[in-house]
């Protein structure tokens, strides 16, 4: 045992020990989690064995062993991973087959995405207002102008020229956007008191979460254009998009109507005896409370669509995954599939890792006392 310590105490009571050693700092957390008892120290080192074998084998292929300077195939020599592959594709991952020379427009819409999303997401910036206001009515108008072109002198780049990163991060953005609330309303709407607006939403909802996101995006490709009068025609883009917004907002309903579920009868009630007309009961009491229980559903719902990006391939559309495929069919590169993989799993990792933590610093910042 340890010293006591030198603090005084009242005559005829004992003083405070020091706790041991091995129950505080990095040994106790050691002591607690990893080796608590025989069966737990068994499973600790079973996992630091399996780790070795994996996670070894995997740096020194990943990063001692790999090629990462070179301008072809024949730099990647020495047995690990050829990121000289990676390296050189890199701008054609990024922004697909649009023109190198515009590139500065993607740049300019990327860093007004960062200025946004840092202006609505760190708690120092004000007028959040604002913020959004920009963010759902200017952005989207800049955006569309800037890569488009084709006004104020911007050369016009087709829709079937962008791709990459910059495509898969404008599906998501858009989808999610979109369909947040469109789900919220057919969320609501399918727990009115209404029956035809109750039937209707339940109709929506069921009938887009029983269809493939493959399905709709190949209907809304190939199978809307033949239901349209002649000469009406909508982008390819567009109609994904479209697609995309419709079939999410249907998942985001009922994870919303979920939370809508989880608040207790009493807080409708108090709402209507406050005189509330419905959307103001919606608005400012309801919807704060369920939304803010969902959260990680939300994000587990946001992180599911970004993924769901990869399937606009079927329809001709170049996101990441697609210009990496592409990639891999050249001649020059035959057999360095494992490198780009590893690239678009790398990439769509870091963000949705970063909603994903992001998703619980809003937990934390919202928690009131509900935590159990």
């Amino acid at each position: 045992m340890s010293k006591p310590s030198q603090t005084t105490h009242a005559p005829g009571t004992h003083p405070d020990w020091d706790p041991p050693a091995t129950s505080v700092g990095v040994l106790g957390w050691l002591r607690e989690n990893l080796f608590s008892g025989w069966f737990n120290t068994l499973l600790t080192f079973l996992g630091l064995y399996l780790t070795y074998l994996i996670f070894v084998p995997l740096i020194d292929w990943a990063i001692i062993k790999a090629d990462w300077v070179g301008d072809s195939r024949d730099a990647c020599n020495s047995g690990g991973a050829c990121w000289v592959f990676v390296t050189i594709r890199f701008e054609q991952f990024m922004y697909g087959l649009y023109p190198s020379s515009e590139y500065w427009r993607i740049n300019l819409v990327a860093l007004l995405l960062i200025a946004t999303v840092a202006w609505l997401t760190v708690p120092r910036i004000p007028h959040k207002r604002y913020g959004i206001v920009f963010a759902l009515l200017v952005f989207p108008v800049l955006t569309a102008y800037l890569v488009g072109g084709g006004v104020f002198g911007l050369v016009e780049v087709e829709t079937s020229r962008w791709g990459g990163l910059t495509l898969t991060l404008m599906l998501a953005a858009v989808g999610i956007v979109a369909a947040f609330p469109l789900g919220v309303i057919l969320a609501l709407g399918r727990r009115s008191q209404m029956p035809i607006v109750r039937a209707f939403c339940v109709a929506y909802i069921e009938l887009w979460r029983g269809v493939p996101l493959i399905t709709v995006l190949f209907m809304s490709s190939v199978m809307l254009p033949l239901f349209l009068p002649e000469g009406v025609n909508f982008d390819k883009l567009l109609r994904a998009l479209i697609g995309i917004t419709l079939f999410q907002a249907s998942y985001i309903a009922e994870v919303v109507r979920g939370g809508l579920q989880a608040i207790p009868k009493g807080q409708y009630e108090a709402a209507d005896a406050l005189g509330l007309s419905y959307w103001k009961k919606m608005t400012f009491v309801i919807l704060p409370q369920a939304l803010k229980m969902v959260i990680p559903g939300l994000v587990n719902t946001f992180n599911e669509l970004f993924k769901d990006t990869t399937l606009v391939l079927i329809i001709g559309l170049m996101d990441l995954l697609a210009i990496i495929q592409a990639a891999l069919e050249d001649p020059k590169w035959l057999g360095y599939s494992i490198e780009g993989y590893f690239f678009a799993a790398i990439i769509f990792w870091i963000f949705c890792f970063g909603m994903s933590r992001y998703s619980q610093a809003i937990e934390r910042r919202l928690h009131t006392g509900h935590r159990r």
